[in-house]
């Protein structure tokens, strides 16, 4: 069940599957109101012979119109669209191409000027005029009409989304809002759920176990999901204890362990391919599982804003406030545990867990590095660490804060050349640590 909502978490945020539900509806839509023409026979009277077309000739020059204007504005919406993506690839980095072309409106957009001609193309085909039939659509014509005023709008809609989504502060906020939603569904996850156990009795538990067999990735790949509840059910129902060497996020190569298996019997080869049914790789890395995905993304614009040829400190402090944030939620929160057991309270599955210290590193090393020399930045980032200090409760997690504002002070003692820059960082470690 875990992999089939995964898979379908990955079809709806897919580019196609919107635009495609949405070109399906106008199909329909196209159907429907040409039988409901039909079985009304409606004629316009009145003021309304002016909106309604009163003729056969009208009704075609009319939909042709429409149709030729959409799949043109249609091919307008992609060229400004490809723009936008060549620009946020530039200055961005290719790999958040990813968060405009699932863009919902970029989506909606494209899909209503392809669903408004096709549309457009199956009335125009109801309309007949022969010596048998003469046969006016008259209230699908007007809805196409009502669909090309909508499509104008929304042109005027689009041009102001996209102007907007390719400056680096909207792109660094929605980067900030896909980590807040990834942190708060993945810290406690399912894999691992409840306290720490110990290592000692971990390893006791194996010990009762003396067959081992190592389970090897059929091909290789980013690992995206793990359907935890199949690996229980599977470690559950044949008395094994599943150790996973990877976590979503990682890369798999194809003849390497993929997990390992304690049983009390010789394991069966056939039960090989049940096991790796519960692992879902891909060609790139997913954000649904994978919680440092959006961390990586965030550290990525920060890097480029710092190199040589851009040299935009701004975009990467406004980089840092937003992964301070995440890292104050995550100081706090509780991380899952390697171990998961069964109803019984026997242990079933041994993941490779996120751990604090492993995502602090991934959210501040690279800036550090990257922005060495640069005054602004380091005491941003220390700010930032200090700020992720006072949620810290643990004692564990308070040291680990510190060794980064450590390496963050050692850096500026290399490359402040200004003796008050380094005054003013040295205050600040003193104050917060």
């Amino acid at each position: 069940m875990q992999k089939i909502l995964y898979l379908w978490e990955e079809l709806k945020a897919s580019f196609w599957f919107l635009p495609l539900l949405i070109i399906l509806f106008g199909v329909g839509a196209a159907y429907a109101l040409v039988w409901a023409d039909h079985l009304t026979g409606y004629r316009p009277a009145g003021f309304l012979q002016y909106l309604f077309p009163g003729s056969v000739d009208s009704a075609r020059s009319v939909l042709g119109i429409i149709a030729g204007a959409m799949i043109g504005v249609a091919g307008t919406v992609f060229s400004i669209t490809l723009v936008a993506l060549t620009l946020a690839s530039g200055q961005l980095g290719s790999r958040l191409l990813r968060n405009f072309m699932y863009d919902k409106l970029n989506q909606v957009v494209l899909g209503v000027y392809v669903s408004t001609f096709v549309y457009c193309l199956l009335v125009l085909n109801a309309v007949k005029e022969n010596e048998a039939l003469v046969f006016v659509p008259a209230i699908s014509v007007f809805v196409a009409m009502a669909a090309a005023v909508a499509g104008i709008i929304l042109l005027i809609v689009f041009i102001h989304h996209i102007s907007v989504s390719i400056q680096s502060d909207k792109v660094i906020s929605d980067i900030s809002d896909g980590m807040a939603g990834s942190m708060e569904k993945l810290f406690p996850a399912d894999i691992g759920e409840g306290e720490e156990t110990p290592r000692g009795e971990e390893e006791a538990a194996k010990a009762d176990y003396p067959h081992r067999r190592d389970v090897l990735c059929d091909k290789g790949g980013y690992l995206q999901s793990v359907d935890s509840d199949a690996l229980l059910a599977l470690a559950s129902g044949n008395d094994w204890i599943v150790e996973l060497r990877d976590r979503p996020g990682d890369f798999l190569v194809k003849g390497l362990c993929l997990c390992r298996v304690y049983s009390r019997e010789p394991m069966d080869e056939g039960l090989d391919d049940g096991l790796r049914r519960a692992f879902i790789t891909g060609k790139v890395r997913t954000p649904l599982q994978d919680a440092e995905f959006s961390i990586h993304q965030m550290v990525e614009v920060a890097s480029r804003a710092l190199s040589p040829g851009v040299n935009d400190p701004y975009t990467a402090i406004a980089c840092i406030d937003n992964l301070s944030a995440v890292m104050c939620h995550l100081a706090g929160a509780r991380f899952p545990s390697r171990c998961r057991y069964d109803p019984e309270g026997r242990l079933r599955v041994v993941a490779d867990s996120l751990k604090f210290s492993g995502m602090m590193d991934a959210a501040f090393n690279q800036i550090r590095q990257y922005g060495e020399g640069s005054p602004s930045v380091l005491i941003r980032l220390m700010e930032a660490l200090a700020r992720v200090s006072r949620f810290a409760r643990q004692d564990n997690r308070k040291k680990e804060v510190r060794r980064h504002a450590e390496m963050v002070l050692a850096a500026a003692r290399r490359s402040f050349r200004e003796p008050c820059d380094l005054k003013d960082m040295e205050e600040r470690f003193a104050r917060s640590f």
